[in-house]
């Protein structure tokens, strides 16, 4: 089995009804990555138990077009459902859910499992394998829930793929900078969600030049928010003839970006316990450890701003002597912009594939 990714594995415009949309017991509005790295790893499962030897190292998400189940208003409130009435006829409390339809492409990064000595078919030279490998993974995934949502069935759009397709990556630099322009046109329109710890480790630093006490809590908390302060004119320039001031948020100018507050992974509350030494556990063949939910910041980007495959992907990160479980994305901030004409040589026929 390879070690790295060879190939990614795309599923386009996948509708997902009733996800969840409480993420963390501080965040909603998008299921947390969290859940997509669990169904990375479910979907594995189901692909080996059905004779597609892929291994999946990573996901990245891409979503289109997004309702959160919620009440309209300046407060908004999730649309609850009653429960079913108890045993003895008593009206069930009613437990807050939050839910969201979600139109997302899912990219994941695999690699062929491969026994020794047998010949590789995650090649450039085999596109039937290739096909019914995706297409036997969409059926699987069919079948799967995401994010506590249900997969329904994908709707054919003039201009618009919607098959899932695998394509392998190109040993080339340029050749896989090429290839990832017309694979990043074909998830437009649509936002991107990426990584960036680097604005929270900003965040503090500010925060810390006024308040040495801050910590990282405090440095997520005012970057959740907005902040605005009056803006004081300089000393050469004239007040306002009409008096008013002008308000703003000096940390968020425009331009600044999509930031949004997301929960990244788990942080060990207690030691491991054995498998089974935890009365009520839902797997008594695992061991077991209490965690809570660790948080940072994330961007939506269009897809067109990425600069590499790898700044699109989520991996999963281990520190078990820590107790740190999250995850981590490749996406890197000091990215060069857009080059002038880098479009006048794509095959736009590539791009938009009527399938």
């Amino acid at each position: 089995m390879s070690e790295h990714p060879q190939a990614i594995l795309v599923f386009p415009h996948l509708r997902v009804q009733n996800a969840n949309a409480i993420s963390s017991p501080l965040t909603h509005g998008f299921p947390a990555i969290t859940a997509l790295t669990g169904l990375m790893w479910a979907l594995e499962r189901k692909l080996n138990q059905a004779g597609i030897p892929l291994h999946l190292h990573g996901v990245g998400v891409v979503c289109h077009h997004y309702q959160e189940q919620t009440t309209q208003g300046y407060v908004h409130s999730f649309n609850l459902t009653r429960n079913p009435v108890d045993k003895d006829g008593s009206t069930a409390a009613i437990v807050e859910e939050g839910r969201i339809h979600l139109d997302i492409t899912l990219v994941f990064s695999v690699s062929e499992k491969r026994a020794p000595g047998a010949l590789p078919r995650l090649v450039q030279d085999a596109p039937d394998t290739l096909q019914q490998w995706a297409d036997d993974a969409s059926r699987v995934l069919a079948q799967m829930r995401m994010a506590g949502g249900s997969l329904l069935p994908t709707r054919a759009a003039l201009g618009r793929r919607v098959r899932p397709w695998i394509a392998v990556l190109p040993d080339d630099t340029q050749q896989r900078a090429t290839r990832l322009r017309e694979w990043r046109r074909q998830w437009l329109p649509g936002y991107a969600l990426v990584g960036r710890d680097d604005l929270l480790a900003e965040r503090l630093r500010v925060l810390r030049e006024h308040t040495p006490q801050a910590t990282l809590l405090d440095a997520w908390l005012h970057a959740s928010r907005f902040n605005y302060e009056a803006e004081r004119p300089q000393t050469d320039q004239p007040q306002a003839a009409d008096g008013k001031v002008r308000w703003h948020d000096p940390l968020r100018p425009r331009g600044s970006g999509w930031i949004v507050p997301i929960p990244v992974g788990y942080a060990a509350l207690s030691g491991q316990h054995a498998a089974g030494a935890v009365a009520n556990a839902r797997d008594a063949a695992t061991p077991l450890r209490f965690v809570e939910s660790v948080y940072s910041l994330g961007e939506w980007i269009s897809p067109h701003r990425l600069r590499s495959l790898e700044q699109l992907l989520w991996h999963a990160e281990t520190d078990a002597a820590q107790g740190l479980y999250r995850c981590r994305s490749g996406y890197a901030a000091d990215a060069a912009p857009d080059a002038p004409g880098e479009w006048e040589d794509e095959d736009e026929s590539d791009v938009y594939a009527y399938d």
